[in-house]
């Protein structure tokens, strides 16, 4: 039995072709080694469910005694068996200093969201999330937006990165570049915008620029608002929002600040409710099911 019993160079066989065996243990951690011919793709869900099946017939359960019964007593009298789902990977787009990655990697690193980065795609060569992405030891890919001819080209480039890093979301962390979205990522790609959409957002409108907008306008409520990518610049269905007051005396730096306190809960909230399925789009309208 590969996970319950936790012994080095135990292994199991998916299929005719692929072998997972414990190559170390480390704590709670076991690393796997995945033995496969070259013309077989591997699949971490693939991986996950075979994981599942021997965890399964090692503690007499059957599949249907596992949804939702943590806490259930096994007839045998041994502790009763939770099995984790799998993490839910992310591929993140960004442009910038790569702050709104590092509060994903921060989450994550917590325990606070059962995920995981992939990859990460930055538009421009030089920028902090790179360094930040490698130091997380993240696969790392720069497509300059300068050096595509068109929006089409520069996208699929895009996709192409998170097809081949097996992503199951698109987050968008700071990215500044419109996209031209695949019809299979259509509903899988979240942005998060420094204010209260739909006001203050579309093109131009990023970063500083957005709090001194909000300054300017002398709203009283700014915030952050996570949404779903369509073809346009800030307009896609609106899934989370968060508020903070605006004070006497801000400055776009000092009102960025506390918008970004509130972006730190509000994006892995909007990912937690992907990832378990809760979002129902219907229309303009995300609805937030039971």
């Amino acid at each position: 039995m590969l996970v319950l019993s936790r012994q080095r160079d135990q292994s199991i066989v998916i299929g005719d072709d692929i072998e997972l065996t414990i190559v170390d243990i480390r704590g709670d951690k076991v690393r796997l080694g995945i033995s496969a011919p070259r013309n077989v793709a591997v699949h971490r869900k693939e991986v996950f469910e075979a994981i599942k099946h021997e965890n399964q017939k090692a503690s007499g359960l059957s599949p249907a005694d596992l949804p939702g019964v943590a806490d259930k007593a096994i007839e045998s009298g041994r502790p009763s068996m939770k099995i984790a789902a799998p993490p839910i990977r992310l591929g993140v787009l960004a442009s910038g200093g790569g702050t709104t990655l590092q509060n994903l990697l921060d989450v994550i690193a917590r325990g606070d969201l059962n995920a995981e980065v992939g990859v990460v795609v930055c538009s421009r060569p030089g920028i902090g999330a790179i360094a930040r992405a490698e130091k997380a030891g993240i696969k790392t890919v720069v497509l300059d937006r300068k050096t595509s001819p068109d929006l089409a080209s520069f996208s699929s480039k895009v996709f192409t990165a998170c097809e081949e890093a097996d992503v199951d979301l698109v987050c968008l962390a700071g990215w500044l570049s419109l996209l031209a979205l695949p019809e299979k990522y259509r509903g899988k790609i979240m942005n998060i915008h420094p204010a209260l959409l739909p006001s203050f957002g579309g093109k131009g409108l990023y970063g500083q620029r957005v709090h001194q907008a909000v300054l300017d306008s002398g709203a009283k409520v700014s915030g952050c608002t996570v949404h779903f990518v369509d073809d346009t610049y800030d307009t896609g269905p609106i899934i989370v929002q968060r508020c903070c007051p605006v004070q006497d005396g801000d400055t776009p730096d000092s009102l960025a600040h506390r918008v970004f306190e509130e972006e730190k809960l509000a994006y892995p909230a909007a990912i937690k409710l992907f990832q378990q399925k809760k979002l129902k789009l219907v229309g303009r309208r995300v609805i937030v099911t039971p």
